[in-house]
């Protein structure tokens, strides 16, 4: 039951983290700190994995060579026994320790109290009025009942009976000694050890004794009438595993200190060697026990600060190495706070920078440590993360400084390493553009291979590397290209949901036809549909034209208008044969109608888990725009100071992104220009300068962050596109007596659909429920 409340202190710190400071203490120190924070621990991790060389390496002595001078040991030491023998005493001995449970005496006391409250709230709750709905939000606190449970908790001798059984059980059963299944199932002997709540003497338990919970579930179910039907035994059931109390509670803390203490007793030492012993003689054979001494003996040394290689020492080294990786990545650090101000301030997304950028040092550090190439670097996969999730730009400026970084560590940096990291994690982040879906990644493993291989043939011509080694070297990078593109696609949806950012290949994906929305509206709602279709093409090619997210747009109206679908043929595009259901309703009922697919539209979007970038185009398309038709319908029949504003009103909010902006941009205009007849380009030119005013003038587009110059290239877009799609067409002789009797009535019908699209105080009521107020209505026609 602490679950969601733990949640929604967790997001809630993690918004308070990402929200700006307005003063410096103590809410600038926490916000910058945290960051800093972040710095300071990539740069321990970096100096740690990727310490100063200020040791010379240790001569060593294959198994099996001869050693022609005698080795003389300077101190007395002890030669540990093989580690793997060690491991295998240590993990023998921990298996052999018995587990720690502590007695709760006061548990079945616990848990026979609360189940008595319980079924004292299901009698109480069975003699109200409505006692159906207030047993089930009783029997709701422990499981999504049903109406034949709530049925039988609503007969009193059911009750009872479950009352009087689970009573039993907790007298009967629990006090024998019940642990949670989870603790048992770790248990390695066949024994425990329990320990008395009052501090009496512990005792050793058969393991057999202990009750795991889920047999005092099946021995409480045996203690029911004979009869009893399955489904008040899953009722018992239930009741008793969320008001369960354990009797025996695992201590893993006695647990650990008993196992710390017989693991402790494991002997880790083999033979003593004393001062001035021989460890090899002259003209000796090194054996695999001699290299163990050896190596034993170079660690006695290097703890007793006598190691000559370690004379130089020092915590200087130490310092220079971290405050030349501090300042490589502050670079980085400093070019996220002055240029991706966003990056910096969301909490989320500085810790999964931080996070990547820990596990790409991590790997390094373990590629050096075990020697393997320089290949392995895995900086494609933090490259490719950076720009598919956020922009190229940014993984580009990451790429430098972490070539940077691993150019200047000890034993690792070269040029060669310098160039592949360079042109390997350029080549993924760059490769982003190349590919739109996740089904692609082999684009960004060709890519990425080819940029590899480009670096190696280079450097193989320029040193002379033989052919054996620069193959190996190949495959060397074309696992790295595999594995990085693989796993940073896989991810992908992790960060995603991480940092509450939605890719071009997520939108790709919600895009296509066959998902379940779309599939369904093109076929309830096939006007809707088309008309979607239209504003998506119309919203994108404005969206390109000022460098806003033009597939966000396309994607966002292919399924804001998806709650039409429900009641499609009270919206005009749906309405082939021209009759109106609305000509029949009340105008609050039409407007109730009409709002309904905002609300409705969003509640489908989130039950089918739609992007919530993507499910905003459907709540602020409308913004908090007046349903003007049935607002003036409903001030003529019962006159203005009878009508509430707010039943006639979308619910919004308004548009908060230019995408959202330019989509109910279009969305009216769109909608209006169909209503013209003989649309030619001034008045569709007029038309949308009347539009985008209205919304102005309205103060739709306040919240936006829209500017006048971006206002005006998108209008001219619209009139580009609008244009070219209702363009004059000739009059061929078979239907020119048709064309002819509409011309004459295309001056008439323009001016009724401008009226129409700037009646009842809207500028642009163009959406299809707002289009023209003599025709089909789209506020409910």
């Amino acid at each position: 039951m602490n679950r969601p409340s733990t949640k929604r202190g967790r997001r809630a710190r993690f918004q308070a983290l990402s929200t700006p400071p307005e003063q410096f203490w103590p809410d600038g120190l926490v916000h910058h700190g945290v960051r800093i924070g972040f710095l300071t621990a990539l740069t321990l991790l970096t100096t740690l994995l990727f310490p100063p060389e200020t040791r010379v390496r240790v001569d060593t002595y294959p198994v099996g060579s001869v050693r022609e001078e005698p080795i003389i040991a300077e101190i007395a030491f002890d030669v540990p026994i093989d580690p793997v023998q060690v491991a295998a005493a240590e993990n023998e001995a921990r298996a052999s320790v018995p587990p720690t449970f502590n007695r709760r005496t006061a548990a079945a006391d616990t848990m026979g109290a609360r189940l008595a409250r319980f079924f004292a709230r299901l009698d109480t709750s069975a003699r109200q009025p409505d006692a159906d709905a207030q047993v089930g939000r009783v029997l709701g606190e422990i499981t999504r009942s049903t109406p034949s449970q709530r049925g039988l908790l609503l007969q009193a001798d059911t009750r009872a009976t479950l009352s009087r059984t689970a009573d039993l059980a907790v007298r009967q059963i629990l006090t024998r000694g019940v642990a949670d299944n989870g603790d048992l199932d770790e248990v390695s002997t066949d024994r425990i050890v329990v320990r008395p709540e009052d501090g009496g003497p512990e005792l050793t338990v058969p393991l057999d004794e202990v009750l795991p919970g889920r047999e005092f579930y099946s021995m409480a179910e045996d203690l029911l009438p004979p009869g009893t039907s399955p489904e008040v035994a899953e009722i018992l059931r239930l009741v008793l595993v969320n008001h369960m109390e354990y009797t025996l509670v695992f201590d893993p803390v006695e647990t650990a200190a008993d196992r710390a203490q017989t693991i402790g007793a494991v002997r880790s030492a083999g033979a003593e060697v004393m001062a001035g012993e021989a460890i090899v003689r002259a003209n000796e054979r090194i054996t695999a026990q001699t290299a163990l001494t050896l190596q034993a003996y170079q660690n006695a040394l290097r703890d007793a600060g006598m190691l000559e290689e370690e004379a130089g020492v020092g915590l200087s080294p130490w310092i220079g190495a971290g405050l030349l990786n501090l300042a490589l990545l502050t670079v980085f650090g400093l070019f996220v706070y002055f240029f991706r101000r966003e990056h910096y301030t969301n909490v989320r997304w500085a810790l999964l920078l931080a996070t990547l950028l820990a596990v790409f040092i991590g790997l390094s550090g373990l590629i050096h440590h075990n020697e393997w190439p320089v290949e392995l670097l895995p900086i494609a996969f933090v490259s490719l993360a950076i720009s598919v999730l956020w922009d190229g730009r940014m993984a580009l400026v990451l790429v430098l400084a972490l070539a940077a970084l691993m150019g200047i560590q000890p034993g690792l940096g070269s040029n060669y390493l310098l160039t592949t990291v360079l042109v390997g994690g350029s080549a993924a982040a760059l490769s982003v553009r190349a590919v739109r879906r996740r089904a692609q990644t082999w684009i960004f493993i060709a890519l990425i291979s080819a940029a590899y291989a480009t670096v190696l043939l280079g450097h193989s011509l320029l040193v002379g590397m033989p052919a054996g080694d620069m193959v190996t070297s190949l495959g060397w990078v074309a696992v790295n290209a595999i594995f990085s593109a693989i796993l940073a696609m896989g991810f992908l949806p992790v960060f995603e949901w991480f940092t509450g950012v939605t890719t071009d290949q997520t939108l790709l994906e919600w895009a296509d036809p066959n998902r379940s929305l779309l599939k369904r509206l093109s076929m309830e709602a096939p006007g809707t549909y088309a008309h979607t279709i239209n504003v998506a093409n119309l919203a994108e090619a404005a969206a390109n034209a000022i460098e806003a997210n033009g597939l966000l747009c396309r994607v966002g109206l292919y399924y804001h208008d998806v709650g039409k679908m429900l009641k499609p043929h009270y919206f005009v595009e749906n309405q082939p044969d021209g009759r109106n259901p609305h000509d029949r309703l009340k105008p609050e009922t039409s407007a109730r109608i009409v709002k309904e697919h905002v609300v409705e539209g969003h509640r489908m979007a989130r039950e089918a888990k739609v992007p919530e970038v993507v499910a905003d185009f459907i709540t602020e398309h409308h913004g908090t725009q007046r349903i003007g038709f049935f607002f003036e319908k409903a001030k003529e029949e019962y006159g203005e100071e009878a009508v509430d504003p707010v039943d006639f009103t979308y619910p919004g909010p308004r548009p908060r992104s230019k995408e959202t902006a330019i989509a109910m941009l279009a969305d009216s205009v769109e909608s209006a220009t169909r209503a013209l007849k003989d649309p030619t380009a001034e008045r569709i030119r007029g038309l949308i300068d009347s539009i985008v005013e209205g919304k102005i003038s309205q103060h739709q587009l306040d919240d936006s962050p829209l500017t006048l110059h971006e206002l005006a290239l998108i209008k001219e877009q619209f009139a580009k596109v609008l244009t070219g799609v209702y363009h004059h067409r000739i009059d061929y002789p078979q239907t020119k007596h048709l064309t002819q009797s509409e011309a004459a009535e295309g001056e008439a019908a323009s001016t009724d659909a401008a009226a129409a699209a700037n009646e009842a105080g809207d500028a642009a009521p163009a959406d299809p429920e707002e289009a023209s107020k003599g025709a089909a209505e789209g506020e409910g026609a």
